[in-house]
């Protein structure tokens, strides 16, 4: 998961990657509120940290669901760090075709071309 965590990690903003680190390393419960990460990051303010965990909802990296009776929203990870890493590549290798193109299908087309048998053999297992 190291590498997978790391190269998720670098696709979020400096606070969302330290909560979700936090979050994917199991530091906290696979339920918590935002007190329990606030324990861990004592340095910040609570609405931070809370806008911080609806921000992570939002993008659905987080799931939040209201407590019973109170104001507080309980949060749980949506997935692993590669499942954040494919959906994330699927949205953006969409967002690179749509703004270039057929030049983008080439360019990916040529990066294919290139690939050792090693990471031709991945990529048709990840296929699969």
């Amino acid at each position: 998961m190291g590498d997978e965590l790391d190269r998720a990690v670098a696709l979020l903003g400096p606070l969302e990657g330290r909560v979700m680190r936090a979050v994917w390393t199991g530091q906290v419960d696979e339920e918590f509120v935002v007190r329990d990460v606030l324990r861990l990051m004592p340095e910040l303010a609570y609405t931070t940290v809370m806008t911080t965990l609806r921000r992570l909802a939002e993008k659905e990296l987080l799931t939040s669901r209201a407590q019973p009776g109170r104001k507080a929203h309980e949060y749980r990870v949506a997935g692993a760090p590669g499942e954040y890493l494919a959906t994330a590549s699927a949205r953006e290798a969409a967002d690179v075709v749509e703004r270039y193109g057929d030049a983008a299908l080439a360019a990916f087309a040529a990066r294919l071309a290139d690939l050792t048998p090693e990471q031709r053999r991945r990529l048709e297992d990840l296929a699969r």
